[in-house]
């Protein structure tokens, strides 16, 4: 197997030859990428959390140092301005000596605001690729963000250089070593913010660094599509645990969910049907396929499941046809996963950015485009209790179609996820998490 340092350059190549293309579109002559900066609390001497532009850490596996920046023009060598202050508050940063450095020219920069120096003379023909207006202005840009450029860069972050499905292999890796240690507290019988400690903990992960606050939920938490409470006492009785939880490695994202229960009860066997329902969809997944059909075979299965286990007394197509499952299964099937959790370019028709909104009927679905080769999505089926949507079923036409018994008997397990991380090749699919043997 290849390495990082023999795989980034040809990653390196591909972004050039994206520049080169986002660059022709808008009659540029280079992009100047900000990493970000620090923001301060309000009335206080803290920070928040720095989480790094994606369109730099595309570039540059540099996620936890801001006031840095790139300047690529998709020929010459891209040069990283590179922030390295004299501090002797915090920690700062040596030299850029990795595996990575030699791509770039690097200029150190020790005062923030004395960029300018080392920016293109005139930039005029220049665009500002960032979040800080202000900045930008105050610099002298006239571009920023332009959308001709940001959306075709957008829309071909879909296809993953090997570099970078590398490093997604190794998030998926670290978050599998987390999901194993939260299974086993769960296992021991401890709570919320205890499972969580134990995930960060194996991840060897912050609380910052993870690429999105965990969601730990014990019993009827798990039907809150994002708790992120964390109680810090146990219950007292354990039915039921869902983790969604991910790691990030060089930037890039892992994001997987596992639901658990205590006892060989319905529940139990409800878990090992969306389960399957998850790698059936996996199976379904092929270039030239719409993602939006492998979400609608996902309403079907689990109409099939709502129907098998007589939560709902009708056929799944029946269960189907009269629109229950939106009641069990509230979300889209799953999304684009790379630099961004949520990666970006998910309802673009082309790379013009031509909306492709998702159907009327399944407003929450993420990503709508076709399934084409180095992609990488997640699956992720749901079922759940949520009082808010059974209460909204339960004063409709089809309330006499549901057997409100059996809803009583699962509500206190709150809900299932099950949720892998898939590539797709021309000729098959590589589910990264369950080739880690997470099952």
């Amino acid at each position: 197997m290849q390495s990082l340092a023999e795989l980034y350059p040809h990653h390196i190549e591909t972004l050039q030859a994206r520049t080169r293309e986002a660059l022709a579109r808008e009659s540029l002559d280079g992009l100047v990428i900000h990493a970000g900066q620090s923001k301060r609390l309000f009335l206080d001497d803290n920070d928040y959390p720095f989480k790094v532009n994606p369109h730099f850490k595309a570039w540059v596996p540099v996620i936890d140092n801001p006031n840095c920046w790139l300047v690529v023009n998709g020929n010459d060598k891209p040069t990283l301005i590179f922030y390295r202050p004299k501090d002797f508050w915090h920690k700062v940063p040596p030299p850029p000596s990795e595996f990575w450095a030699e791509q770039f020219d690097i200029i150190l920069l020790e005062q923030a605001d004395r960029v300018e120096k080392h920016l293109p003379y005139d930039l005029k023909k220049y665009a500002y690729v960032g979040e800080y207006i202000e900045v930008a202005n105050a610099l002298g840009f006239e571009v920023i963000n332009p959308d001709r450029a940001m959306h075709y860069l957008h829309y071909q972050r879909a296809y993953k250089t090997e570099y970078e499905l590398a490093c997604m292999r190794e998030a998926n890796r670290i978050a599998v070593d987390g999901h194993r240690a939260a299974k086993l507290a769960f296992d021991q019988g401890l709570s919320e913010f205890d499972i969580n400690l134990a995930y960060n903990c194996a991840a060897r992960l912050g609380e910052n660094q993870v690429p999105y606050n965990s969601i730990i939920a014990l019993n009827e938490h798990a039907a809150i599509l994002h708790y992120m409470q964390l109680d810090t006492d146990a219950p007292s009785q354990f039915r039921s645990f869902l983790i969604d939880a991910g790691a990030s490695f060089h930037g890039y994202a892992a994001d997987i969910t596992r639901t658990y229960c205590r006892e060989d009860t319905m529940f139990a066997e409800l878990i090992q049907a969306v389960d399957a329902v998850t790698l059936g969809l996996i199976d379904q997944m092929k270039p030239g396929v719409e993602y939006g059909r492998i979400h609608e075979m996902a309403h079907e299965q689990i109409a099939s499941v709502l129907s098998e286990f007589g939560i709902v007394n009708l056929s799944g197509a029946d269960t189907l046809e009269q629109g229950i499952v939106r009641t069990f299964f509230p979300h889209g099937i799953g999304h684009f996963l790379g630099l961004q959790v949520h990666d970006v370019g998910g309802q673009f028709a082309d790379d013009r950015a031509t909306p492709k909104p998702p159907p009327e009927a399944h407003p929450f679905l993420r990503t709508t485009r076709t399934i084409e080769a180095s992609n990488v999505f997640t699956i992720e089926p749901g079922l759940y209790f949520i009082d808010s949507l059974l209460a909204d079923l339960k004063g409709s036409e089809q309330s006499k179609y549901i057997n409100w018994d059996v809803i009583d008997t699962l509500k206190p397990y709150g809900g299932i996820r099950i949720e892998d991380n898939v590539i797709v090749h021309r000729d098959r699919n590589e589910n990264m998490t369950r080739e880690l043997k997470l099952n």
